[in-house]
């Protein structure tokens, strides 16, 4: 084990995602919901993928750790918003590399290099979510000076919930750009 006043070897490389990552990108997510016992769960597609991270309104962003030319972890991320900051916030859905490339500063990298953006964009949080059960990512995020937000609880609505809610709301009033 290196210790932590010792630069990572820089044989890998973090960049910003590319279309052509996608299916690179879809696959590491099958391997992270392997790992986090979710795979049930996977619906991710480098088709649906593409659409969202590079379509015509991208919602989410990507970053892609690269070893000898071949993708080994990805983080993505997106903006969301603090009405008390009233600033956009980053949000990490998701940081991972492949078990057998840990240990050599790689999520390190992937995780700096995502706060480094949200300090560019002038962002007034960075935050995340991280399983319960999790304790080397745990660990992980407490060595970059994480806390745990233990005064929140995350709630979800999806599938049939998600379209049992929205059955109810009112039509939005929506004025056009053209007037």
């Amino acid at each position: 084990m290196r210790s932590t006043n010792e630069p990572p070897s820089r044989r890998h490389r973090i960049r910003v995602a590319k279309p052509t990552d996608c299916a690179a990108i879809a696959g590491l997510i099958r391997e992270l919901a392997v790992y986090e016992k979710l795979e049930s769960e996977v619906e991710a597609t480098a088709g649906a993928l593409e659409r969202h991270l590079f379509g015509s309104r991208p919602v989410a962003e990507a970053l892609i750790a690269e070893l000898d030319g071949s993708a080994v972890g990805f983080a993505l991320f997106f903006h969301s918003f603090s009405t008390f900051r009233c600033k956009p916030s980053l949000y990490l859905e998701d940081l991972f590399v492949r078990p057998e490339y840990r240990g050599r500063g790689i999520g390190r990298d992937l995780f700096t290099s995502c706060a480094r953006l949200a300090v560019e964009r002038d962002c007034g949080r960075f935050e995340w979510a991280v399983l319960d059960w999790n304790e080397p990512a745990i660990g992980f995020y407490r060595s970059m000076g994480a806390r745990a937000m233990t005064d929140w609880t995350v709630n979800r609505l999806d599938d049939d919930l998600l379209h049992a809610a929205a059955a109810g709301a009112p039509l939005l009033e929506r004025e056009t750009i053209d007037g």
